[in-house]
């Protein structure tokens, strides 16, 4: 709860990939209260039980949006869905706004690559944005997975492409940021 809330302030892209690692842990706990606790609170021995007991809370909220949106086993919750689909817009408004001057050179590099990354990971029919999230989170998977298999010539593609994405979707959050907390406006020269 803590690390998601000073993610979210600070850098949007890490929150998302951080909610959907903690789905995935949480699906890995069997959701799983006592689990939850032992595994995920307990540790955290510098919090005091009523901190302990709200970030308890948090992660069974967490559980119960998961089950509620039917995603128990498979699935990102819409909350996070409905981040991305935020940053989609404004990446499609970076895509033709003077201020997305630096992005559109960003994303030049990386364009040529999406329809063989999506191909790859058999997402065709979704937003690039999308794709750069589910691009990083598969990364993520399989580091966790087996860190010996950067031999794989899958993974040195996805590896390769992750160099292009990655600065891509940092300067989208940098300027999400901005304009979240009115440092920017979006509609001026920059």
């Amino acid at each position: 709860m803590y690390i998601a809330q000073s993610k979210r302030k600070t850098n949007i892209a890490e929150y998302i990939l951080y909610l959907w690692q903690l789905e995935d842990l949480l699906r890995a706990l069997q959701f799983s209260p006592e689990a939850i606790y032992s595994q995920l609170v307990a540790k955290h021995t510098e919090l005091d039980e009523t901190h302990k007991q709200e970030l308890f809370i948090w992660y069974m909220d967490i559980v119960n949006l998961l089950r509620e949106e039917g995603k128990e086993t498979i699935g990102h919750l819409d909350h996070t869905l409905h981040l991305i689909a935020d940053l989609h817009n404004l990446h499609l408004q970076l895509l033709q706004l003077p201020i997305g001057a630096r992005y559109r050179e960003l994303y030049a590099h990386v364009a040529p690559e999406l329809p063989g990354l999506k191909e790859r990971l058999g997402h065709k029919e979704m937003s690039d944005t999308e794709l750069f999230f589910r691009a990083l989170y598969s990364v993520i998977l399989l580091r966790i997975k087996d860190k010996n298999s950067e031999s794989s010539k899958d993974n040195r593609y996805i590896e390769d492409v992750i160099g292009l994405i990655s600065p891509v979707v940092a300067e989208l959050c940098t300027i999400f940021h901005k304009a979240e907390r009115g440092e920017i406006d979006l509609f001026k020269e920059p």
